[in-house]
């Protein structure tokens, strides 16, 4: 909790109007690599409390659309579609297709993470089934050329899923950024150039 309150970034996103700290490591990978662009369309896996669509809503205007799903509830954002449920369950997947068509999604992005344990054997497992359940989204819904942000644990099995990211798409780079806390193990995996 100290270590929380004493944050640098958490000071900046109350001042910002951000929903978390987590808002200012999507605006740095945004401002190295481009990925935000007006009149895109964008999924937020594990979108709440919102920080992350804010920053996708703010950049893709209103020609574009953002659609955040969460199986945590979050409060309404202006210009973004929120669906609560576990996209694994066919009905809330059929649900968000009805809002973006397969094939016409150009970012999927996600920051999600498993609650920890403390206990890597435990966490790193499950924070790995969450990536790959986010490359197994953004296969079904990406355009082609579109690209995924993805959170990953550095551990075991993040190699093979970044061998698995390459076999999808033209180009794998691996960020951390500044508002990552030093010590944590997380890494983003930003793929582009999606391949059907």
């Amino acid at each position: 909790m100290q270590r929380h309150v004493g944050d640098p970034y958490v000071h900046k996103a109350q001042q910002a109007g951000y929903r978390s700290r987590a808002a200012f490591k999507l605006l740095e990978i945004n401002e190295r690599d481009r990925l935000l662009r007006q009149g895109m369309s964008v999924v937020d896996l594990g979108a709440a409390p919102g920080g992350w669509s804010q920053v996708a809503s703010a950049a893709v205007g209103e020609k574009g659309r953002v659609i955040a799903l969460d199986i945590l509830p979050m409060d309404p954002l202006p210009d973004v579609v929120f669906l609560q449920g576990d996209f694994r369950e066919q009905a809330v997947f059929e649900q968000m297709l009805t809002i973006v068509e397969a094939r016409s999604v150009d970012l999927v992005i996600s920051d999600m993470s498993p609650n920890i344990s403390g206990m890597k054997a435990v966490d790193q497992p499950r924070a790995m089934y969450l990536a790959e359940l986010s490359l197994d989204l953004a296969q079904k819904v990406l355009t082609p050329g579109g690209s995924l942000l993805v959170k990953v644990f550095q551990g075991e099995g993040s190699e093979e899923f970044r061998r698995a990211l390459r076999q999808s798409f033209e180009k794998v780079m691996t960020r951390k950024p500044k508002a990552s806390r030093s010590e944590s193990r997380e890494v983003y995996l930003l793929a582009r150039n999606y391949k059907l």
